[in-house]
């Protein structure tokens, strides 16, 4: 199957609406309705259910959906490391989020640096939710990131697991208190991935999210290693000891050969044992 029928039926889906599809791909609806009845004709499934009124997914185009998106992604990732290869000087790329290395990212570089297969890394700085999306395009080679995060096309291997701690307002009624519970927040442990997402994406970074924190904002929950490095006026950490604890990962696409990557991994994984050992 060439990557075009996908591309545009990837558009379709996400507008549901083959006009405003057509003007996104730069061309006219007649020959993109053709192009998706083409396909579906192909793999001799419904994709859309039409009216006059309205374009809706089938469960099959449901399927394409995320497996084309995957698709695509890799076709994408697959020409940027081909280019990146092809550099004067190769190089690794390593996304983070600033400041969510759990104090690991100096020591990981100094090491890798002494193994045969290193070669030099650029760190990129992203937001909360950026690792996984950088990786499947082949924006970055590994990236250390803090679950949960979308492990579609990933390998990853944990690193650290550290408490928990509540960043509240320093004039929020429970700032007094020494320690809170999942309850005291208004918390089920079900509802601890969306409440994760929910206040992580109230900031593009911790200093905007402890910003919003200082004001009377949202109250997220954070590893131990991050308090510690950021206090902040007008905000204050507080243990919730019944929460599940804060894990860090090494991340890297599935489908990588590449030997620096692989390097890089059983360093990271050693330089995190090491320190959980010395008590770091």
């Amino acid at each position: 199957m060439e990557s075009r029928p996908l591309r545009y039926f990837v558009a379709v889906a996400e507008e549901l609406n083959f006009a405003r599809a057509a003007e996104r791909l730069g061309i006219s609806p007649p020959p993109l309705s053709r192009a998706i009845r083409q396909l579906e004709t192909e793999m001799g499934v419904t994709l859309f259910e039409r009216n006059t009124h309205s374009v809706a997914l089938t469960p099959p185009g449901t399927v394409l959906l995320t497996e084309a998106r995957i698709a695509l992604d890799a076709l994408q990732a697959a020409e940027r490391r081909t280019q990146r290869a092809a550099a004067a000087e190769p190089k690794l790329i390593l996304a983070m989020k600033a400041d969510g290395d759990a104090g690991l990212l100096a020591p990981i570089l100094a090491r890798f640096a002494t193994e045969p297969e290193a070669v030099p890394v650029a760190v990129r700085l992203c937001g909360w939710h950026e690792h996984a999306r950088l990786l499947r395009r082949g924006e970055a080679d590994a990236a250390l990131v803090h679950e949960p995060f979308d492990r579609t096309g990933l390998d990853s291997e944990q690193l650290t697991a550290e408490q928990c701690v509540a960043a509240i307002a320093a004039t929020h009624p429970l700032a007094g208190r020494d320690h809170l519970a999942l309850a005291d927040l208004g918390l089920l442990p079900e509802d601890l991935p969306r409440f994760v997402h929910e206040t992580r994406s109230a900031g593009r970074d911790l200093a905007q999210l402890l910003t919003l924190v200082a004001l009377g904002g949202p109250t997220p929950l954070l590893p131990t290693s991050v308090a510690a490095r950021y206090p902040r006026p007008g905000v204050v950490y507080r243990p919730v000891p019944n929460t599940p604890p804060a894990v860090l990962s090494i991340a890297w696409p599935q489908q990588s050969r590449s030997t620096a990557t692989a390097a890089l991994v059983r360093t990271a994984v050693a330089v995190a044992e090491e320190a959980a050992r010395n008590g770091s």
